[in-house]
């Protein structure tokens, strides 16, 4: 391995001042290199790579840990990356996160799992994993496989602990069980399971879409059920695994008792479900590869369910194969918030979480058989009492309509009821003009007009991008909000989704952002981070013209000049920087303040050859006004390597 020589330069150093507005002197003035446009998916992993290396108290970090960076989701306004870590080498469960960035890789939130550091723990089991296995066997009625068992460090309660992680298949009190159970591994206590099968029970019909065109696949002479751009995406017999097929690439008979039938309504529900997903929300599949699972209808049960490796489709006491489009799409809504950061959906959420995914794929097929309607298996009637659950009114089904703090620790599928609230008066309103019924407010007054569904899934969606481990409806809030905030810089959608959480009783939370028309800068903030103080207009600023960086040579400044900011800056003022250049350990950046005081953003590395600087500072400038020209002031101190400021973003 080749190792640059690093060579510093010496040069003088002259105190800047508010009038340096620009540069300090050179040679010769500073000329904008031209700049190659950094893909915001590249950007973005940049970012969050420099703020791992930075390790700010936002990440909860602690020795021996190392962050571990996944891939980047890109949506039309922000980037995604979701990240793990590790302790000692061993997964660290509920230490997960995501760092959201703009498109040119400036971090705008992170969204951390643990409120914690770890401390240090004994990695060395008292127990072996035969007999934490022994034990995680003892939570299922029958055991059919063991997929597998390993050490970790389990931090979902905030007492971290080291146990030993078991995933077994086979069958509940409930029925089918795909269970992941963490086992202490000192003391043998079952400390956490983790269900992965999620089911609704039972709704919709194997006949109910009526005569429908499916994008299928020619073999030969063979026509399948296999999708042609997600050849993952199957409709299958459960009770052979084997996906339909035939000559002549005509499928059913109208009849719900039979499966090709099933499939027919299955097979369409999902293809519309892709297709939503990538219409509204620019998303290539089910899966956080562009994938999917089969589907598979005969299941001899009054349920449907998605397990982490299918989606099983059951039948109503008529017999009929309950495949509508509301039920296809909140069982695959599941793997998608199983496919996205931080897992399934926590404490109560997880089935408004699929209610929304079917409301949004019945909405966007508009079949006539199957119009949109906010109610969940309105087209079975599965055991005499209609539909299952209704989004518009929760209590027509005995569910709440309002969220309490016992909203965590009721039935999943009672508790989705002020999720599904939230949703509805959303996307419709309390008084919809569209034929859809009206809706009543839990708390407050006055009327609430819906920004439509396309609309509110899609701030559902890029909140559920930003989804931890330790997601609930109070992170719900702030997600969405956040969400809301970045897709409108008007604030006219953050304002609709705050009065819709606020009608229907979820509080206000510390973390939750605040919006004031035209500002879109925020501090990086954890869902659980102390409360933020909103920044008045002319609070903030951005300049984005590129300022050449000489090669070991004189520093150079950046300006950015606040005014109508009557106060103090702020004791938590962020710089966000994105600076473009071959070997950031090259570089010394610092901030200069109005009356020429300096402070320290980075320093100089010789070892650090990661190219760009691409994270946000937090700074307490506190003793200083808010009003004058501050200087991002950048030095290259090292020779052969070459950059220039891409954009800062200064928030007082």
């Amino acid at each position: 391995m080749c190792v640059k020589s690093r060579t510093p330069v010496v040069v003088a150093v002259v105190a800047a001042t508010a009038a340096a507005t620009v540069a300090v002197a050179l040679a010769g003035p500073a000329t904008a290199q031209p700049s190659t446009p950094v893909a915001p998916a590249a950007a973005a992993a940049q970012a969050a790579s420099a703020l791992f290396a930075a390790r700010p108290a936002a990440l909860q970090a602690a020795a021996d840990e190392v962050f571990v960076q996944h891939d980047v989701i890109s949506t039309d306004t922000l980037q995604y990356v979701p990240f793990d870590r590790t302790y000692k080498g061993l997964a660290v469960i509920g230490g997960d996160g995501v760092v959201v960035t703009d498109a040119l890789g400036q971090v705008k939130y992170t969204s951390v799992a643990q409120s914690t550091p770890l401390g240090t723990i004994n990695t060395t089991p008292t127990l072996s994993a035969a007999d934490s296995l022994k034990v995680a066997k003892g939570e299922l009625k029958t055991v059919g496989s063991v997929e597998g068992t390993k050490l970790i460090v389990l931090n979902t309660t905030g007492s971290p602990a080291l146990a030993w992680e078991s995933t077994i298949k086979g069958t509940s009190a409930e029925g089918p069980s795909r269970l992941t159970v963490d086992v202490d591994a000192a003391s043998g206590k079952v400390l956490r399971t983790y269900e992965h099968v999620t089911d609704v029970a039972g709704t919709g019909t194997g006949w109910i879409n009526g005569s429908v065109s499916l994008d299928t696949t020619l073999s030969g002479s063979t026509y399948s059920l296999k999708d042609p751009s997600i050849a993952t995406l199957t409709c299958q017999d459960a009770s052979t695994n084997t996906t339909f097929s035939g000559t002549d690439n005509v499928w059913g008979t109208g009849v719900g008792t039979v499966k090709e039938t099933g499939c027919v309504d299955a097979f369409y529900s999902a293809q519309k479900e892709k297709g939503m997903l990538s219409s509204w929300l620019g998303r290539t599949g089910f899966t956080s590869s562009g994938g999917a699972w089969p589907i598979r209808v005969g299941l001899n049960d009054q349920n449907a369910y998605y397990d982490g490796t299918q989606v099983q489709i059951g039948k109503n006491t008529a017999g009929q194969w309950i495949a509508s489009a509301d039920v296809v799409g909140h069982e695959v809504g599941h793997g998608i918030d199983d496919n996205t950061p931080g897992g399934i959906s926590a404490n109560g959420t997880q089935e408004f979480v699929g209610d929304v995914f079917g409301a949004a794929t019945e909405a966007f097929a508009n079949n006539p058989n199957d119009p949109p309607d906010y109610q969940v298996g309105e087209e079975v009637n599965l055991v005499g009492s209609g539909p299952i659950r209704y989004m518009y009114n929760p209590s027509l089904a005995g569910d709440d309509n309002c969220y309490s703090s016992s909203t965590p620790s009721q039935e999943v599928h009672a508790a989705a009821g002020p999720g599904n609230h939230w949703f509805y008066l959303l996307a419709e309103g309390t008084a919809p003009t569209n034929g859809q019924p009206s809706s009543t407010r839990c708390s407050g007054t006055g009327a609430l007009t819906g920004v439509g569904i396309q609309t509110a899934t899609k701030i559902f969606y890029n909140a559920m991008l930003m989804k931890t481990s330790s997601s609930s409806y109070l992170k719900y809030r702030t997600w969405t909000l956040t969400s809301a905030k970045a897709l409108d810089s008007t604030c006219a959608l953050f304002n609709s989704t705050k009065a819709a959480w606020d009608a229907v009783s979820v509080p206000a939370q510390t973390a939750d952002p605040t919006c004031t028309g035209g500002s879109t800068s925020s501090p990086t903030s954890s869902p659980t981070a102390s409360p933020t103080t909103s920044v008045p207009a002319g609070c903030s600023g951005t300049n984005a013209t590129d300022v050449t960086i000489p090669d070991a040579g004189a520093a150079i400044t950046s300006a950015i000049t606040i005014s109508g900011c009557a106060r103090s800056a702020s004791a938590t003022s962020t710089v966000a920087v994105n600076i473009v250049h071959t070997y950031r350990g090259d570089l010394k950046v610092d901030l200069v303040a109005p009356d020429g005081t300096v402070y320290a953003l980075k320093a100089t590395s010789s070892t650090d050859s990661a190219d760009n600087v691409a994270t946000t500072y937090t700074k307490n400038l506190s003793s200083e006004a808010a009003n004058g020209a501050w200087l991002l002031k950048v030095q290259d101190i090292y020779s052969s390597d070459t950059g220039y400021i891409n954009t800062w973003t200064l928030t007082l």
